[in-house]
C-alpha cells in the first residue's frame, strides 16, 4: 500500500509539472507572438482603429462664414458640423481638422495630407480632374455686395469699378469673363469686405450666403442685381479613396433622411432653406465647366 501510494504520488507530480510547463509555453511565448503580429504599425489616416472606424483627416479654410470659421480657437460652421455628423453615422473617426488657405486644399488632397476638404467648394469640372466630389449639399450662387447708395445695380455696372473677391474662386472666373479689369483678389474674404468698407473697392462679388451673412451685420451694405450664377457645393475627397467617397455620400443621404441636415440651415443660416438640396444631386450633373 505504501509503495503503491508513493508511486502514484510521483506520477501525479510529473503530470502536474508537464501540464504547467505546457501552459507556460503556450500562454507566454505563443500568446505574445500572436499579439505582436496582430498589431502592426500603419498609416493612422488610413488604418482602422480598434473600434473599426476608419480614421480621416479633414482640411478646411476657416475664412468662409457661416460655412467655416474660427471661433474661440475652435473650427466651426455649417460644413464642419455636416462632416462631423456624416462621420458619426458612417463610423468614421476625424483624427484632425487641418486649417489652411483655400488654394492649399486641393494640393493637400492630392498629396494625401488630408482625406476630405470643406470650404464651400463649388463643384467644377476643372477641380474634378484632381479630386472627387460628394453629391451636392448646397445650391448657391454669386451676388454683388455694395455700400448703400452705390450706382452699381448689376453685373454690367462693374466694368468701370474696383471689385474685390477671394483668390482662386469662381467669382474670379465670372468677373474675368464679364470683362471686369480691376479685380482685387484677397486670400481672405474678410479682407475683401474690409476693402469695401474703407473705400478700397466699390463692390464685392462672392457667394451669396456669405454676402448675406456680412450684410446682416453691416446695415450700410446691400445686395444688388440678384443671383449672377447657379452653382452647387460639394465635399472634396481624395481620389485615392473611392470607398471613402461612398461613405460620405451615404452619410449625407442619411442626414437628409433623419432631419439633421435640415437642422443645419436653422442653426447656421437663420432658417434660410433656399440652398437646401432635395434628394441626391450627382456632382457630374451640376459641375460648372470653368
Amino acid at each position: 500500500m505504501k509503495k503503491t501510494a508513493w508511486a502514484a504520488a510521483l506520477m501525479l507530480a510529473g503530470l502536474t509539472a508537464v501540464g504547467c510547463g505546457g501552459a507556460t509555453t503556450g500562454g507566454g511565448g505563443g500568446g505574445n507572438q500572436a499579439a505582436n503580429q496582430a498589431a502592426p504599425a500603419g498609416n493612422t489616416t488610413a488604418a482602422a482603429p480598434a473600434g473599426g472606424a476608419q480614421t480621416i483627416v479633414v482640411g478646411a479654410d476657416t475664412t468662409f462664414p457661416p460655412f467655416e470659421s474660427m471661433q474661440n480657437g475652435q473650427v466651426t460652421g455649417f460644413d464642419i458640423e455636416l462632416v462631423k455628423d456624416i462621420a458619426q453615422v458612417e463610423n468614421l473617426q476625424i483624427a484632425q481638422i487641418k486649417t489652411m488657405p483655400f488654394e492649399g486644399l486641393i494640393p493637400a488632397l492630392k498629396t494625401d495630407q488630408v482625406d476630405v476638404a470643406v470650404a464651400g467648394f463649388t463643384i467644377k469640372k476643372s477641380r474634378m480632374e484632381n479630386v472627387n466630389f460628394s453629391n451636392a449639399y448646397y445650391k448657391s450662387g454669386l451676388s454683388i455686395l455694395v455700400k448703400k447708395g452705390s450706382p452699381i445695380q448689376g453685373l454690367d455696372d462693374l466694368k468701370n469699378h474696383v471689385v474685390a473677391t477671394k483668390k482662386g474662386t469662381s467669382s474670379v472666373d465670372l468677373l474675368t469673363k464679364s470683362g471686369v479689369k480691376n479685380i482685387k483678389q484677397f486670400d481672405n474674404i474678410d479682407q475683401a469686405y474690409s476693402a469695401l468698407e474703407t473705400g478700397g473697392a466699390d463692390a464685392v462679388v462672392f457667394d451669396n450666403p456669405v454676402n448675406i451673412n456680412f450684410k446682416n451685420s453691416h446695415p450700410d451694405t446691400e445686395i444688388v442685381g440678384g443671383l449672377l450664377t447657379g452653382e452647387y457645393y460639394g465635399i472634396a475627397v481624395t481620389k485615392q479613396k473611392p470607398d471613402l467617397l461612398q461613405k460620405i455620400n451615404d452619410g449625407l443621404q442619411k442626414l437628409q433622411q433623419n432631419g439633421q441636415y435640415q437642422q443645419l440651415f436653422d442653426k447656421y443660416l437663420g432658417g434660410d432653406k433656399s440652398g437646401m438640396i432635395q434628394g441626391v444631386v450627382d456632382p457630374q450633373s451640376v459641375a460648372l465647366s470653368s
